[in-house]
């Protein structure tokens, strides 16, 4: 984000800001579903709403793009911090190393190993960001420094319709889209909240995860801007080519020794703590999603050396994928690139199943099957140097054009066949007669302990720093 901030300035925060937005309604919507049906995966929920077949592709999709997304871009961003550690180290031998040391520690401890390791270097990340956005602000001088050198449109979260990284309409359509899969839908990570003691404690956690998106502007962000001064493109020819060297370039060149030891081994830390987590999350679903099947009474032991032995696999194939995305713009370019493949049909099928009873497991599966298979198309078509009218589309359109289709395939067929049957329904349609039982609920609950409560307060500060920033 900060290479992003140095190369096209803060719109990139869109993402974050709008993570938080979404975190409400899946705080008030769908986190109540998951942990009363007491699911181990998200593919098993959708399994639960409408059929196996809408499971098992979306469990292999998102498996897919939990090694070539989560996992490979974790271990392609730690390697570029060995690299400015280490010139002579190739780039593979790095990421190899990194996949190593956190496949070992994900294959011991899993989901709880997971879990201990993000919170703490998620504190000790958050306090070397800090640190760092200090230091930087000291030694331009004054944010004057960046306006001198920045065009006033980098600025600002609002870009207009033509602008290459985040047109507006795109912001409105593509990036809550995007959004919504990585927060409410993706394993990596809906995993913690599946571990929540109750939906209250889940609730907490989700609505601070959306607080702690907030501050990302000021210590994330802006030491970015904050990089146009100290580190000029004309004279920095390695971070023009690549701008994802410039928040590690800020730790390295900013903070003294002591203190840079602290920051990097956090970095180094929280960069693993991303691959635990998603080797723990695709080791899961093909544990409980396919070889559970295959094996209908594993034992507790059979299943936890399944899941180990797939974390190893995969850990070996993000590794082998990672050193291609330098390829590609720049690493965050890369994330919600891909993403835009992956997520319009499953949101459309989520949304859907959620809110509307008629849809049914055929609509599911025939979505499902259009969506991908219209991302397949767009990819072959790119890979064979075809011109067609919407690969020059920006991803965040072609990704609302991608789910707007996925939706309607999935109203078309539903109608067209039998309606799903009522266990299919009855228990994961969102009704106004839950609010209002929620609602009797919350009457007993201390204001500063009801969520929605907290889902406002956290709305009204984002809807303040958004406007700081417009």
């Amino acid at each position: 984000m900060a290479g992003s901030a140095y190369a096209t300035g803060i719109s990139v925060f869109n993402y974050e800001w709008m993570a938080a937005v979404i975190l409400v309604f899946f705080a008030i919507f769908f986190l109540p579903f998951y942990l009363r049906s007491q699911v181990y995966t998200m593919p098993e929920f959708l399994e639960r709403r409408f059929d196996a077949r809408a499971r098992y592709i979306f469990s292999g999709v998102t498996i897919i793009g939990t090694i070539v997304i989560d996992t490979a871009g974790s271990l392609y961003a730690g390697g570029l911090v060995i690299k400015l550690l280490f010139p002579a180290i190739p780039m593979w031998q790095s990421i190899l190393a990194l996949a190593m040391i956190s496949g070992l520690y994900t294959i011991a401890g899993g989901l709880a190993a997971v879990v201990y390791t993000d919170a703490i270097q998620a504190i000790v990340l958050t306090i070397g960001a800090i640190v760092i956005t200090a230091v930087a602000y000291v030694k331009i001088g004054s944010w004057a420094a960046v306006t001198a050198v920045t065009p006033p449109e980098m600025l600002s979260l609002v870009q207009p319709a033509s602008d290459a990284f985040m047109p507006w309409p795109g912001l409105l359509t593509g990036v809550p889209l995007l959004g919504f899969y990585f927060w409410c839908n993706n394993q990596f990570m809906v995993q913690r909240v599946l571990g929540a003691k109750n939906v209250e404690h889940g609730r907490w956690g989700v609505l601070l995860a959306g607080l702690m998106k907030l501050p990302i502007i000021f210590i994330m962000v802006l030491p970015g801007t904050m990089a146009r001064v100290l580190y000029p493109a004309a004279d920095y020819p390695a971070i023009q080519n690549n701008p994802d060297l410039v928040f590690p370039t800020l730790m390295f060149d900013l903070l003294p020794v002591g203190v840079l030891g602290f920051v990097a081994a956090g970095l180094m830390a929280a960069i693993m703590s991303s691959i635990d987590s998603t080797l723990n999350s695709a080791s899961t679903l093909l544990t409980m999603d396919f070889f559970k099947k295959l094996r209908p009474k594993p034992r507790d032991l059979q299943l936890a050396w399944a899941g180990r032995i797939f974390t190893g696999i995969f850990m070996v194939l993000a590794a082998a994928w990672a050193p291609h995305i330098e390829k590609f713009p720049s690493l965050w370019q890369y994330l919600q690139t891909v993403l835009g493949y992956i997520a319009p049909p499953i949101v459309a099928c989520f949304i859907l199943g959620l809110f509307w009873k008629r849809a049914n497991g055929v609509g599911a599966f025939v979505a499902l099957l259009v969506g991908f298979g219209i991302g397949i198309l767009d990819v072959a078509l790119r890979i064979a140097g075809v011109s067609v009218w919407f690969i020059e589309m920006h991803f965040l359109y072609l990704a609302t054009l991608r789910f707007g289709v996925s939706m309607a395939t999935l109203v078309v067929v539903s109608l067209l066949t039998a309606p799903p049957p009522a266990e299919k329904t009855d228990a994961y349609i969102w009704t106004r007669r839950i609010y209002d039982q929620e609602t009797d609920d919350l009457r007993a609950v201390p204001w500063y302990k009801n969520y929605r409560i907290q889902s406002l307060a956290l709305l009204g500060l984002t809807a303040i720093v958004v406007a700081m920033f417009w």
